[in-house]
């Protein structure tokens, strides 16, 4: 082996591979042994017997994988491919691209504890499905490396169609292991107001849901909707896990952060979320309203009837009793740059879509004509401060919005959509038929 230049790339770690990596290892070349799988071994190390002498296989492969994995002159590369190989014979140049494991290889023993909490099962491909394996794995018991990996197949089609991107299949997995404080927490990493949404979410994710394709869409947002009841109903029992969970105790404010001033103008869904999300890493986060309410449209667009308000505020004083966080209701914003000349170094737009669709038509400003968003803004005020129907005038003015609209015995609905069908089911409770 007189003359021997650089190093030898083995691509396949199967036994062909394997046996071809020792024997120029230990002619003293530095091999590199590129494997497509987790694991070193190949087909042989998937069989129970050998041909033609029907001998143990793991029992013949298992000794060269634990050399090969010990062997000081081969670097095994698993979980790669071969991308490009240019040059010559000598001097070749090749690119390999390694796919992530989402585990650190160098801190795992290979213990098996992270497989035992996970509550996600998948069919196992070592096995060619015939049973199924954790989401985190290793391929067999005997692997070369013996470290565990997460396998990803890219973002799941409900997590993609998420506004929020909220991580649906995470959150159901651990609700059917009965694991539902564990869920609520996936969940509110992304949306703050679980129980809100989980009542009037249109749920676009479970219009792509795979499952739909065999028989029905997974029930995604009642599943939503029911861990967050079920955590607060049981917040006693849970007790401080849920208060820490709750302000965010034990999770992202512990990461060092500058303590920058941010202010945020609208109390929204929005507005909150961002606050939520800020609070929790460290900044001092200042919400301005100009509302006399927190909830954006969630308070004084959706009628309480779909939305009850008490489930609603408890989620908007979970977000507001964060000791980071101030909440100013009453106090509208009229010029940004107040907002910088008194120390906040960022500022976050979260105002909403108050303003309602007009037609453009003669006669839609007339006595008796309400436009859907604004008559729904009031009828949720009036409900607020106890403000009833039946005012001499249509409304009063309060806060910027007209208050407890009236309208008469018979009412007409011009629109189809959400906020008409609101404003039609809101005019039957008001008397109107």
């Amino acid at each position: 082996m007189a003359g021997k230049v650089g190093a030898a790339l083995v691509v396949g770690g199967g036994i062909a591979g394997v046996q071809a990596a020792l024997d120029l290892a230990n002619s003293g070349i530095k091999v590199y042994l590129l494997e497509r799988s987790p694991a070193i071994g190949g087909k042989m190390a998937q069989l129970d017997k050998t041909f033609p002498t029907n001998d143990c296989a793991m029992c013949i492969v298992s000794p060269k994988l634990v050399e090969a994995g010990r062997h000081l002159n081969i670097d095994i590369i698993t979980n790669a491919e071969l991308v490009s190989l240019e040059g010559e014979a000598g001097h070749f140049k090749a690119v390999i691209q390694r796919h992530p494991r989402y585990v650190d290889i160098q801190k795992c023993t290979g213990c098996n504890d992270c497989a035992e909490v996970c509550p996600v099962l998948l069919p196992n491909e070592f096995n060619e499905g015939l049973d199924q394996r954790k989401a985190i794995y290793r391929p067999y018991p005997q692997a070369v490396p013996n470290t565990y990996l997460v396998t990803k197949r890219g973002t799941s089609p409900c997590k993609h169609t998420c506004p929020a991107e909220t991580s649906a299949q995470g959150y159901i997995a651990l609700i059917q292991a009965g694991r539902y404080k564990e869920a609520l927490d996936v969940v509110k990493e992304y949306n703050p107001f679980p129980a809100s949404v989980g009542r009037v979410c249109n749920h676009p994710c479970e219009e792509k849901c795979n499952r739909g394709k065999f028989d029905a869409s997974v029930a995604i947002c009642s599943l939503k909707r029911f861990v967050a009841d079920w955590v607060y109903e049981h917040r006693d029992e849970l007790g401080k896990e849920v208060r820490s969970s709750e302000s965010g105790v034990g999770s992202r404010e512990d990461v060092e952060r500058p303590k920058a001033k941010i202010a945020i103008i609208g109390a929204g869904p929005a507005g909150l979320s961002c606050a939520h999300q800020l609070s929790r890493m460290g900044y001092q986060v200042t919400i301005f309203e100009a509302l006399p309410v927190a909830g954006g449209m969630m308070r004084v667009g959706i009628p309480s009837y779909r939305l009850p308000r008490d489930v609603l505020q408890r989620e908007i004083d979970d977000i507001i009793r964060h000791p980071n966080l101030e909440l100013k209701l009453n106090t509208p914003i009229r010029n940004i740059n107040s907002l910088f000349e008194a120390g906040y170094s960022a500022i976050f737009l979260a105002m909403g879509a108050h303003e309602a669709q007009k037609l453009g038509i003669p006669g839609e400003d007339a006595l008796g004509v309400h436009h859907g968003v604004p008559f729904l803004q009031g009828v949720s005020l009036a409900e607020r401060f106890g403000i009833t129907q039946g005012f001499e005038d249509r409304f009063i003015i309060a806060f910027g919005i007209p208050i407890a609209p009236k309208v008469g015995e018979k009412t007409i609905v011009i629109g189809g959509g959400n906020v008409a069908i609101d404003a039609a089911r809101t005019a039957l409770r008001l008397g109107a038929k």
